[in-house]
């Protein structure tokens, strides 16, 4: 064996442990930096009567409002929740959602059952739901069309 050889062999085990690191460091930056996603509505957003989910790819929120109290309620826990409710001038009013249980439920008292009490009347929403790196973000319009 010559003196080379020796050498590439003594050297590789450090190679291999110092890539291994390296690319843990590399993923592990790449988790942590912020990704933009938008989430659509599924259909009709009826959040009064309970039936708004919103989607991006797997994730899922459902969006609904009992006695004054907005909740949603997600396929993966969150980190953090606000829900604006804007009105005709564009401008937001933010309401930040405090967890529940888990961090899969999170609600807020907005106003939202008084902006908008009848059947027929629409509002515009905002949500912004964070996990770990990652943005989720939906403007969608509530519309009570009433109970079935």
């Amino acid at each position: 064996m010559n003196r080379h050889t020796k050498v590439a062999l003594m050297v590789a085990p450090f190679l291999i442990l110092g890539g291994y690191i390296a690319a843990e460091f590399y993923l592990d930056y790449q988790a942590k930096q912020e990704r933009i996603y938008v989430m659509k509505p599924l259909g009709h957003c009826d959040v009064i009567n309970q039936k708004c989910v919103l989607e991006s790819g797997e994730f899922q929120i459902n969006v609904s409002d009992k006695d004054g109290v907005t909740e949603i309620n997600s396929t993966f826990p969150l980190d953090t929740a606000t829900l604006f409710l804007v009105d005709s001038t564009d401008k937001a009013t933010p309401y930040p959602l405090g967890m529940q249980q888990s961090p899969y439920y999170w609600q807020s008292p907005t106003e939202l059952r008084a902006l908008a009490p009848n059947p027929g009347d629409s509002y515009k929403l905002r949500i912004i739901a964070t996990i770990k790196g990652g943005r989720y973000l939906g403007e969608f319009y509530t519309q009570a069309i009433g109970p079935e």
